[in-house]
């Protein structure tokens, strides 16, 4: 190794250029714990290695398919960055993740995280990553390994970035791509749990022009979970598509799921929106076509089923938890026609 030379300049080191390593490891050493409550069948390997081995569980699938998925949260970050709420930001990333493979049938199996930060304040980052742990347990998603980064001068002190990445699994002759899903199949909508983390940049546009206290738990709360609750809707009857309403709203996610050649006809009353939207919409004179592209404006996931199982759908999502309703019916239609009509 090169010498350090003898002259009037001090000698410097990482945590001279912002980087404190022993501050990352004591967030790992934090994060153990947390990432253990996870694990389950599959983890071959914890938290601080070069990599994650995880192993398909032996008896589970017969003929398994990796479905994989990343996202972030978008803009809602900074919402919780400025009001100090660190803690349900880690489950709207494994949400954003883990649903957009439930949208093909697949069932959680590992999620990893990416935690970068102009400089680290383990407190916070062990706070988003307990939300983190407490949305893979949502999921039933094993937290197997994640990366801190420290990265001075590309970040301001406090701010921090996130991404998620999430591998599941589905039976071969189970994926669901939406090619099943035909004219007269019934659309079931599962209620949201707000805006989830979509629409974030309109919104916080809109509090610039007036803010409001009230409406900030609703503007944070996590983006829900479906996973356990379709997942056990899958295993009783056949679901012909899932869309996970996320950016681009009702109108771009649904036909998402669908064939070509079929109209998602929805029905307005229906859709009824719940008082956050009400809100965003008035204050922000936001049109009712941007709405609906923008937001999920009350439904954050959508089913797809024969007609004659709909009431039969209805009542086993709700026997798990969740707010369904049926909000429309597909219909055929010619190419090149609008995908979504509201009536």
């Amino acid at each position: 190794m090169r010498a350090v030379s003898d002259d009037h300049k001090s000698s410097l080191s990482y945590r001279d250029a912002g980087v404190d390593i022993a501050q990352g490891n004591r967030l790992v050493d934090a994060l153990k714990p947390l990432a253990a409550r996870t694990h389950g069948d599959g983890v071959l390997t914890g938290v601080g290695g070069f990599g994650a081995l995880f192993e398909i569980p032996p008896g589970r699938f017969k003929r398994p398919v990796l479905v994989s998925g990343t996202d972030g949260v978008g803009t809602k970050l900074r919402l919780a960055i400025d009001s100090g709420i660190h803690d349900t930001i880690g489950i709207d990333l494994v949400a954003m993740c883990a649903n957009d493979i439930l949208s093909h049938g697949a069932a959680p199996l590992f999620f990893l995280d990416y935690y970068a930060t102009g400089k680290l304040d383990v407190e916070v980052a062990r706070s988003v990553v307990a939300g983190i742990a407490h949305g893979c347990e949502l999921a039933g998603a094993a937290l197997i390994g994640g990366e801190t980064a420290e990265m001075p001068g590309m970040y301001a002190e406090k701010d921090y970035d996130l991404a998620g990445f999430c591998v599941g699994a589905v039976e071969y002759d189970a994926i669901i791509d939406g090619r099943a899903v035909g004219p007269g199949d019934a659309i079931i909508g599962l209620s949201s749990s707000g805006p989830h983390a979509n629409g974030y940049s309109l919104i916080r546009k809109i509090l610039a022009r007036e803010s409001n206290e009230e409406m900030l738990p609703a503007l944070l709360a996590p983006t829900r979970i479906y996973v356990k609750s379709v997942l056990a809707l899958i295993g009783q009857m056949p679901v012909h598509g899932i869309a996970h309403i996320t950016g681009g709203g009702l109108t771009e996610n649904i036909p998402r799921a669908m064939p070509s050649g079929t109209l998602a006809h929805l029905e307005s009353a229906a859709l009824a929106l719940p008082t956050v939207f009400d809100w965003l919409q008035d204050v922000g004179r936001v049109a009712e076509d941007e709405m609906r592209r923008t937001f999920n404006c009350g439904v954050g996931m959508v089913v797809f089923v024969a007609a004659d199982n709909a009431d039969r759908a209805l009542d086993l999502l709700t026997e798990n938890g969740e707010t369904p309703r049926r909000i429309g019916t597909v219909e055929a239609c010619s190419e090149g026609a609008p995908r979504v009509a509201f009536a």
